[in-house]
C-alpha cells in the first residue's frame, strides 16, 4: 500500500509541471500588455520599462519561466502586478470562500441526489422515476448562470428575503454568511445534484440485478436493508469517484457563479487578473488548482480502499 502511495504521489510531478508550463505560456497569449494596463496609455517609455524591469518582464520567456518555478519551490509566489501585494496570501484568502460555497453545493446535492437516486432506482419507470429524470435534465441543462439569475429576481428583487451579492465570513456575521451562502449554493447544488443523481440511479439499477442483491431478498431480508446496506453499500465507487471530480472542479473555481454573485473566490480573482493581465496572479491561480484537483483525486482513490478492502494493493 505504501508503494503504491508513494509512486501515485511521483505520478503527480510530471501533471503539475506540464500544467505549469501550459499556463506560463498561455497566459503570454493574453492579448495586451500587463505593465500599459497598469500605467494607463499614457504612461512614459521610462516608467513602463522601469516596471517591466521591475516585475522581471524584461527577461526572455525561458528566464521568466525557470525564475518563477523557482521562486515556487522555494514558496514565494510572487507578487501581483495590479496591487503589489504577494500572490500566495491573495490566493489563499480566495480560496477559503471557494471552499465554504464547494462544500455547501457538494452536502446539498448528496441530500438531494442520493436518496431521489435510489428512489427512482427501485421504482423504475414509475412517476417518482420519471420526476427525477425531469428534475436532472432540468439540472444538467439549465446554465448556471440563468440560475442564478433566476433565484436573484425571485428571492431578491420579486421577494426580497436573501441577499443578491456578496460575501460575509462565518467568524464575522455567520447569520449573514448563511444568507449570502442560500442562492450560490442552490445554484451550484443544482447542476451537481442532477449528475449525482443520475449516477446514483445508474449504478443502482445495476447492482439490483446482481446475483448477491436477489440472494439477498431470497433470504427474506427487509428491503429497505437490501436496498441501502447490500445495493447501495456496493454502488457507491462510481458515486465517490464522481464526487471527487465535482468537487476539484468546485474547489477550482466555479467562474459564472462567482461572478454572479461577486463570491471573492478563486475563480473571480482569477478572471479578474486575466482582465488586468496579472501574470503571476493567473500562474499561481492555476497552478494552486490543479495542485489541489490532483491531491482530491489522490485522495478519492484511497478512499476507495478504505470502502471496498477487495480494492487495497500491498
Amino acid at each position: 500500500m505504501k508503494g503504491s502511495l508513494i509512486l501515485r504521489v511521483l505520478s503527480l510531478l510530471p501533471v503539475l509541471f506540464g500544467t505549469s508550463v501550459v499556463v506560463f505560456l498561455l497566459v503570454r497569449l493574453i492579448p495586451g500588455d500587463p505593465v500599459v494596463a497598469l500605467l494607463g496609455m499614457e504612461a512614459t517609455d521610462e516608467a513602463i520599462d522601469a516596471l517591466r524591469t521591475k516585475f522581471a518582464l524584461d527577461q526572455s520567456v525561458p528566464a521568466q519561466y525557470f525564475n518563477w518555478i523557482g521562486s515556487m519551490l522555494s514558496g514565494d509566489f510572487g507578487r501581483s502586478i495590479q496591487s503589489g501585494r504577494e500572490v500566495l496570501p491573495m490566493l489563499l484568502d480566495a480560496m477559503l470562500p471557494t471552499f465554504w460555497l464547494s462544500l455547501a453545493a457538494t452536502v446539498l446535492s448528496l441530500t438531494i441526489a442520493i436518496p431521489t437516486g435510489v428512489i427512482a432506482a427501485t421504482r423504475r419507470d414509475s412517476p417518482s422515476d420519471f420526476g427525477a429524470s425531469l428534475f436532472a435534465l432540468f439540472g444538467l441543462s439549465m446554465p448556471s448562470f440563468w440560475i442564478g439569475v433566476l433565484l436573484i429576481l425571485t428571492f431578491s428583487i420579486y421577494i426580497p428575503i436573501l441577499p443578491a451579492s456578496g460575501y460575509v465570513a462565518p467568524s464575522q456575521d455567520f447569520g449573514a454568511f448563511l444568507a449570502h451562502l442560500v442562492l450560490p449554493m442552490i445554484t451550484l447544488g443544482t447542476a451537481l445534484a442532477a449528475s449525482v443523481m443520475r449516477m446514483t440511479r445508474a449504478t443502482m439499477l445495476e447492482v439490483l440485478d446482481a446475483d448477491f442483491v436477489r440472494t439477498a431478498r431470497a433470504k427474506g431480508l427487509p428491503r429497505r436493508l437490501v436496498t441501502w446496506r447490500h445495493a447501495f453499500g456496493n454502488a457507491k465507487i462510481p458515486i465517490i469517484t464522481l464526487l471527487g471530480i465535482q468537487f476539484g472542479q468546485l474547489l477550482g473555481g466555479v467562474v459564472i457563479t462567482e461572478t454572479v454573485f461577486s463570491w471573492p473566490g478563486i475563480g473571480k480573482i482569477t478572471v479578474d487578473a486575466i482582465f488586468a493581465r496579472d501574470y503571476p496572479v493567473v500562474q499561481g491561480a492555476v497552478l494552486l488548482t490543479a495542485g489541489l484537483f490532483v491531491l482530491i483525486n489522490l485522495a478519492t482513490d484511497l478512499l476507495y480502499a478504505v470502502i471496498d478492502p477487495r480494492l487495497r494493493v500491498s
